[in-house]
């Protein structure tokens, strides 16, 4: 069953995370991930949206999201993200199709 991670953003210092941006991707890849969103915008249908930035991503499984988080490569490129942006990040399973 497909897992996501999901976070929401509020980059602080955008210059100096273009870093973490241009490092992530292909550590994803190499996870088996997936960009289903990033960052794009967000139109509110109801209530009040206070996530100025959206990341959803899927993984084949629960074990590859977490692979990648926990990964060496993505540990070594975390410290610019939690530098450069606050926000909070969840892995979230799937549903059977």
């Amino acid at each position: 069953m497909a897992a996501y991670i999901v976070a929401h953003l509020d980059v602080t210092n955008p210059q100096a995370f273009e870093a973490y941006r241009d490092a992530v991707p292909a550590i994803i890849a190499a996870h088996g991930g997936r960009y289903l969103v990033r960052g794009g915008a967000v139109e509110t249908l109801e209530g009040e949206w206070r996530v100025p930035r959206l990341i959803i991503l899927e993984f084949p499984n629960k074990a590859a999201a977490e692979g990648f988080y926990h990964s060496a490569a993505y540990q070594e490129i975390l410290p610019l993200r939690l530098a450069n942006a606050e926000g909070t990040v969840a892995i979230v399973e799937g549903v059977e199709s």
